[in-house]
Protein backbone atom coordinates (compact mmCIF):
# COMPACT_ATOMS: atom_id res chain seq x y z
CA UNK A 1 0.00 0.00 0.00
CA UNK A 2 2.91 2.34 0.61
CA UNK A 3 3.84 2.08 -3.08
CA UNK A 4 0.87 4.36 -3.82
CA UNK A 5 2.76 7.17 -2.11
CA UNK A 6 5.28 6.97 -4.95
CA UNK A 7 3.05 5.96 -7.85
CA UNK A 8 0.45 8.73 -7.55
CA UNK A 9 2.96 11.63 -7.72
CA UNK A 10 4.82 9.93 -10.56
CA UNK A 11 1.57 9.50 -12.51
CA UNK A 12 0.64 13.14 -11.89
CA UNK A 13 4.06 14.34 -13.01
CA UNK A 14 3.89 12.28 -16.21
CA UNK A 15 0.45 13.69 -16.91
CA UNK A 16 1.71 17.24 -16.43
CA UNK A 17 4.69 16.60 -18.69
CA UNK A 18 2.36 15.25 -21.38
CA UNK A 19 0.05 18.25 -21.04
CA UNK A 20 3.00 20.65 -21.22
CA UNK A 21 4.28 18.92 -24.38
CA UNK A 22 0.83 19.14 -25.96
CA UNK A 23 0.52 22.83 -25.11
CA UNK A 24 3.99 23.48 -26.55
CA UNK A 25 2.97 21.74 -29.79
CA UNK A 26 -0.17 23.85 -30.03
CA UNK A 27 1.72 27.09 -29.52
CA UNK A 28 4.49 26.22 -31.98
CA UNK A 29 2.00 25.51 -34.78
CA UNK A 30 2.44 21.76 -35.13
CA UNK A 31 -1.27 21.27 -35.84
CA UNK A 32 -1.80 24.18 -38.24
CA UNK A 33 -1.78 22.27 -41.55
CA UNK A 34 -3.17 18.78 -41.01
CA UNK A 35 -4.30 18.31 -44.62
CA UNK A 36 -1.03 19.44 -46.22
CA UNK A 37 0.92 16.28 -45.45
CA UNK A 38 -1.99 14.07 -46.53
CA UNK A 39 -2.23 15.80 -49.89
CA UNK A 40 1.52 16.12 -50.43
CA UNK A 41 1.89 12.33 -50.60
CA UNK A 42 -0.49 12.22 -53.56
CA UNK A 43 1.43 14.77 -55.63
CA UNK A 44 4.01 13.63 -58.13
CA UNK A 45 7.56 14.65 -57.46
CA UNK A 46 9.14 17.03 -59.91
CA UNK A 47 11.55 15.28 -62.22
CA UNK A 48 15.16 15.90 -61.42
CA UNK A 49 17.51 17.09 -64.14
CA UNK A 50 19.47 14.23 -65.69
CA UNK A 51 16.84 11.57 -65.13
Amino acid sequence: MSILVYLIPVALMLGLVGLAAFMWCLRSGQFEDLDGAARRILLDDEERPGE
